[in-house]
Parts: structure tokens; C-alpha cells; sequence
């Protein structure tokens, strides 16, 4: 892992690939007001009872971190709701997820892998994320949603204003803030209101085109969707929307990213890979393990709960850092080590139980069809040693931003 860390200069803020931690598998963080839990097992359950660890996690920041207004709602954000709403709203969707529907996209998404690559040949140069690894899942999805995928300029800057911040998440409250930490409040409260509205601007437009316009898209079927014999709010409709938006490309934008890195940073697996494509699935898998896009996961405690050997009181926050537990030495033998011929891995990059990531199959799909397309078209998939990668700053997500490729 030195190696890793230092190639890549690696910030310490990604603490799960500086290798092993010490400490307990729960800790809690006086400063922040947050649990820490780093452990599988101890993952593992907070995954598997949503009902005593909650995923409306909004509940508990303070008011004066909340925004507020017309222009910020929560209904309908799906990763934020518990059942029975949760399964509802998530069967809603489920049908254009399938893995039959996913499959019949493969010829698709091998078509716009192979014409952004012949456009990036033409300029003579090529970086992964630009280049592949953000149109390609952008497109698939706004397609799926019904969107513009010209628009996808627009949909970056909104997930880069959303996911590329460099803030630490804390639930303490100082007694007397200072007039600075105010206004620095004030304006990362701003930031992150801007793109929101817009976003949701954008896509209650098109909805309401749906209603006197409906097409053969998830846009349509969200608006025409009933849950208890009701048609969805209108909040409930765009909020649902940004999810499928915004997570439906960022995961596989970090998935394939991540992947390029993983078979640069280890070129013995890269020539494995491109002897045997049978193993491409498999070599997904563990970078998935080894770089979780995303590697933390909030859920809030709804009764006090034994965890990990220490107490957790009710109504508490915790911090579930998938990429520490996806190198947890009593889950995984030599977990610093990336080694695609780990049978089985269980690895938790994609959640577990109910909040399993909806959009999976074909984040997989993508990832497969695109690496496979990849290795037929480069000798050799090796970074720019004179063109730095660059890592996302968000200290709960592991993904480049730049991948240079020569």
C-alpha cells in the first residue's frame, strides 16, 4: 500500500489506503459528534437492520446546518427514506433494473464506448474521466430518464458542486460560533442550495412536459407512478429523479476510473487480465473492494444498540467507512494486497441488504463492457508519469477526477 500512497500521493483523508488501522472497530468522535464504525462484521449489521439503524439520517443536524426554504426538500430521496416507504418508492423503478432490461444494453453502451474513444483519438490525446468515464454512464442514464444527454455538461457541474467538496461533516455546535465560522457557514450552505435548486429546477421542468407528453422513459413512469392509491408530489417526483440522475453515473465514472488505476498500479494483473478476459468481472469485484467510490455511508441510531463491543446510544450518527471495512483482516486475508482471484468477496462497495445500490447491475455492466472495449484498443492502459492523477477531494468518496492515460 506505501507504494500505492505514494504514487499516486494519496491524502491521508483516505486513511483506509495508508494501510492497517489501529483501534477499536466503533469509536466515537467528540469533536465531530459522529460514531465511526470501521469494521465489517460491524458494517455488516448496520447494513442488515434498517430498523434499528436508520437511514433518514437528516433528522439529526442541527437546524442551523439545515437549509431552508421552498427551495430544499428531502421527500422522495430515496437513499434518505426507511421502510415501508422505502420499498414502495424503490419498486417504483426496480422494473427498468432488471437484469433482463440492463443486458439488452450491453450493444448500446459498446457503441458510445467505442465512439467517445474514436472522438478522444481524434484530439491525440486521452483522459480516462473526461473522455470515457463521465459521459459513458451520463449518457446511458439520462437516456434510461429521458433527459438530454447534451445536457451532460450541465449535470457535471451540478455533481461537482455537490460531491467534490473537500468538507468535513461534524454535528457540533459550538457554544459561540465565531462571526468567520458564520459566514463560511453561510457559504457552503450557498454552494451546495445553488446547484440543488438549479438541478431541481431542470428536472421539475421536464416532468411537468411528461404530463401532457408522456414517453417510454423513467421520467414518465415516476410521474405516473401511484403509491397508496396516489400519484407522487411533485417534490417526491424531481428529488427521486436526482438520485437516479446523479447516482446512476457518478458510481460507475468512479467504478471505471478506479479500475484504470488499480490495473496501472499493478501491471502483473494488467497482463492477467488481457490473457484471460474471462477475469474482467472479477477484477471489477475487487477494485470495487480495494477503492470504494463511495466510501463512507451515514446511517442514525433509532434505540440504544450494541455495537462492535461498545455502547451506541439512540439517536446518534454514524459514519459506516465501507473502504476501511473492505480491507477488514478478518474478512479479507492480506487486504491491502488487490488480488481479483479473491473467491468470494463480499465486498460491501455497493451496500447490503434493502439500500443495496439499485443501479448495480448496471454500474457492472458498464464497467465490463468498457474495460473489455479498453484493453482491445490500448497495448497498454498506464497513466502520464509527467501528467499527474488526481484524486476527488471528498473525503467520503474514493474516486479520480483526472485520469491521464499514454
Amino acid at each position: 500500500m506505501a507504494d500505492f500512497v505514494e504514487r499516486y500521493d494519496v491524502h491521508p483523508r483516505h486513511f483506509w489506503l495508508h494501510g492497517p488501522r489501529s483501534g477499536q472497530p466503533v469509536e466515537f468522535d467528540a469533536e465531530t459528534g459522529i460514531w465511526n464504525v470501521y469494521g465489517y462484521p460491524e458494517a455488516q449489521a448496520i447494513f442488515s437492520d434498517p430498523a434499528t439503524f436508520s437511514s433518514d439520517t437528516m433528522r439529526l443536524i442541527p437546524k442551523s446546518l439545515m437549509p431552508g426554504g421552498e427551495d430544499f426538500s428531502m421527500e422522495g430521496f430515496i437513499t434518505q427514506i426507511d421502510p415501508p416507504e422505502h420499498g414502495k418508492l424503490r419498486k417504483l423503478v426496480s422494473s427498468a433494473f432488471t437484469r433482463k432490461v440492463v443486458a439488452d444494453l450491453e450493444p448500446r453502451i459498446a457503441a458510445l464506448t467505442h465512439e467517445l474513444l474514436d472522438a478522444a483519438a481524434e484530439r491525440g490525446r486521452f483522459e480516462l474521466v473526461t473522455d470515457l468515464a463521465y459521459p459513458l454512464p451520463v449518457i446511458v442514464i439520462a437516456e434510461l430518464l429521458g433527459v438530454p444527454s447534451g445536457d451532460r455538461a450541465l449535470f457535471k457541474r451540478w455533481a461537482d458542486a455537490l460531491f467534490e467538496r473537500d468538507t468535513k461533516i461534524s454535528l457540533a455546535e459550538p457554544a459561540e460560533p465565531a462571526e468567520d465560522q458564520d459566514v463560511d457557514q453561510d457559504v457552503d450552505l450557498q454552494a451546495t442550495l445553488r446547484p440543488w435548486k438549479e438541478m431541481s429546477d431542470y428536472l421539475a421542468g421536464h416532468a411537468a412536459e411528461r404530463r401532457t407528453r408522456p414517453r417510454a422513459d423513467l421520467l414518465t413512469k415516476l410521474v405516473e407512478a401511484e403509491m397508496d392509491g396516489e400519484r407522487l408530489p411533485d417534490d417526491q417526483v424531481v428529488n427521486f429523479a436526482i438520485v437516479l440522475l446523479l447516482a446512476g453515473h457518478i458510481t460507475t465514472t468512479m467504478l471505471l476510473g478506479n479500475t484504470v488505476l488499480c490495473l496501472d498500479a499493478f501491471p502483473e494483473q494488467q497482463d492477467l487480465v488481457r490473457a484471460d478476459r474471462s477475469t474482467i468481472p472479477a477484477v471489477i469485484e475487487e477494485a470495487l473492494r480495494y477503492l470504494p467510490p463511495f466510501a463512507a455511508v451515514g446511517r442514525s441510531t433509532t434505540r440504544e444498540v450494541e455495537l462492535g463491543g461498545v455502547t451506541v446510544p439512540a439517536d446518534q450518527m454514524l459514519l459506516t467507512w465501507v473502504g476501511a471495512a473492505n480491507r477488514d483482516p478478518r474478512q479479507f486475508p492480506a487486504p491491502g494486497a488487490f488480488d481479483p482471484g479473491r473467491d468470494p468477496n463480499p465486498h460491501l462497495s455497493f451496500g447490503r441488504g434493502i439500500h443495496f445500490c439499485l443501479g448495480a447491475p448496471l454500474a457492472r455492466l458498464e464497467g465490463r463492457t468498457a474495460l473489455g472495449i479498453l484493453l482491445d484498443r490500448f497495448t497498454r492502459l498506464r497513466t502520464d508519469p509527467d501528467d499527474p492523477v488526481e484524486f476527488m477531494p471528498t473525503p467520503t468518496m474514493t474516486g479520480v477526477r483526472r485520469l491521464p492515460l499514454v
